[in-house]
């Protein structure tokens, strides 16, 4: 077995829970508040293949796996996105607030699936006598990459810039001018993702958005549900 392979299976295992469970738990939400859009469409489903964007589900994270792998050896950061799923404001029974909780799903399952990853390496520490080096050295590997993958999507998710949730949630909150006003960037807000995060930093060397915030907010993040799920003497 080649060594790169359990690497690369343990962050495209993280990676599709995190954004499958992600997208589906919008499509759950909408559904519990009067929205059936989504699940009439064939999109309330935890099968992955619904869910794939062939951009920001293959392309994105695959280049980026390949890219570590070839220049670090190891895989220490991951982007991706999935096919949005489809909500109806006007069908959810109060589409104001209704928007808000259901933008708020997806990075509230993020942060569960990371706080559980963060217990399961309990279970795998517990039982590595019987798991064997390699089962247990390819299990604490998903859960760091589970805990960064759902870290990741979920934090930067609440960006408040819509289409991201965060701009859906701050859209729902604000009062009726400022939400139409930041509700009017959506068809523009992926792109000045796009060109903020990823072109301008080509361009201006000390420009590193992503670097500050893997740095600034997810690594105390992460080391924060370490924490929380008791692994105190764990730290960075």
């Amino acid at each position: 077995m080649p060594a790169w392979l359990p690497e690369v299976a343990a962050a495209v295992i993280a990676v599709v829970l995190a954004i499958t469970l992600h997208e589906a738990a919008h499509g759950y939400a909408a559904r519990a508040l009067g929205d059936d859009t989504a699940e009439r469409m064939g999109r309330i489903s935890l099968n992955p293949f619904r869910h794939v964007d062939p951009v920001g589900t293959l392309l994105v994270p695959g280049v980026m796996i390949l890219g570590q792998l070839l220049t670090i050896g190891q895989i220490q950061g991951l982007f991706g996105w999935a096919k949005p799923v489809p909500v109806d404001i006007w069908r959810l029974r109060d589409p104001r607030m209704g928007m808000v909780l259901v933008a708020a799903a997806g990075p509230a399952v993020n942060a569960v699936l990371a706080f559980a990853s963060a217990l399961l390496a309990h279970a795998v520490i517990g039982g590595q006598a019987m798991l064997g080096p390699e089962a247990t050295g390819f299990l604490l590997r998903f859960v760091a990459l589970s805990m960064l993958a759902n870290l990741v999507l979920g934090l930067f998710n609440l960006i408040p810039l819509p289409p991201l949730d965060g701009g859906r949630i701050m859209v729902g909150l604000l009062p009726r001018g400022p939400a139409i006003a930041l509700a009017r960037v959506e068809p523009y807000g992926l792109l000045i993702v796009i060109l903020g995060l990823f072109v301008l930093p080509m361009a201006v060397p000390a420009w590193d958005p992503m670097g500050w915030f893997v740095r600034g907010i997810v690594a105390p993040v992460f080391d924060t549900v370490l924490w929380l799920a008791g692994h105190g003497g764990i730290g960075r």
